[in-house]
C-alpha cells in the first residue's frame, strides 16, 4: 500500500489536471464538509478508480512474480510449460508494452481505463497487479478501497508538490517496489476559496 501510494502522490504531483478533476468528482459526490468518502460514494467515483488503476499499471508495489506449473500446459503463445516449471511475469513490463496498452503506453493517462465516463475494467490477466484467474489477491477490493480513501482524504486537504517532480522514481531491489530514498514532498493544507 505505502509503495502504491508513493507512485501515486508522485504521479499526481506531475499532473495538476488530474487532480483537479479527481476534485472535482469527489466535490460532486461527497459534502464540502464530509472528511471521508462512504463505500457507496467511493464506488460512484469512476475517475479516482481510473486514475488509481493507471498508477499501479505503471507503477505496481509488486513489479514481477512467479508461480510454480502444477503440471504439463501451453501458455497462449504456444510455449510448452513442463510440470514443476517456475513461470515468473512482469506486471512492470507488461504495463509498459505497446503490444498491450498502444502506443502511448509509457504515459500516465487514467482516461483509458473510462468509457463515456464510466469505468471500463479489463482483463486482469492483461494488467495482473493483483494476480489474476484462481490465484487472484483475496485484498484486492480491500486494498483498492483503502488505495482511495487515502487519497481522497490527501487530494481533497492538500497540495502535494514533490521536491523533484522530473526525476523519474528510482526503486530498490526487493519485493516490493519502494523508491530509492523514498520521495521527498512538500504538503501544504489547500486554500478553498468560500
Amino acid at each position: 500500500m505505502a509503495s502504491a501510494l508513493t507512485t501515486f502522490f508522485w504521479l499526481l504531483a506531475n499532473h495538476p489536471k488530474v487532480v483537479s478533476r479527481v476534485r472535482e468528482e469527489s466535490d460532486q459526490v461527497m459534502a464540502s464538509n464530509q472528511e471521508f468518502a462512504s463505500y457507496e460514494q467511493i464506488r460512484e467515483m469512476h475517475y479516482l478508480h481510473a486514475v488509481v488503476n493507471e498508477s499501479l499499471r505503471l507503477y505496481p508495489p509488486v513489479q514481477f512474480d512467479s508461480k510454480f506449473a502444477m503440471e504439463d500446459d501451453v501458455l497462449p503463445d504456444g510455449t510448452f510449460v513442463r510440470k514443476g516449471t517456475r513461470v515468473t511475469y512482469h506486471p512492470y513490463a507488461m504495463g509498459r508494452m505497446e503490444g498491450i496498452w498502444g502506443t502511448d503506453c509509457m504515459e500516465f493517462r487514467p482516461e483509458r481505463w473510462l468509457e463515456n465516463g464510466a469505468f471500463c475494467p479489463i482483463s486482469p490477466f492483461k494488467c495482473p497487479v493483483f494476480q489474476a484467474g484462481i490465484r487472484v489477491c483475496l485484498g484486492k477490493e480491500l486494498s483498492l478501497v483503502e488505495m482511495k480513501i487515502v487519497a481522497l482524504a490527501v487530494v481533497r486537504k492538500f497540495d502535494v508538490k514533490i521536491a523533484t517532480p522530473e526525476a523519474a522514481p528510482r526503486f530498490d531491489p526487493g519485493l516490493t517496489a519502494m523508491l530509492s530514498g523514498g520521495l521527498q514532498a512538500e504538503i501544504r493544507e489547500r486554500v478553498i476559496a468560500e
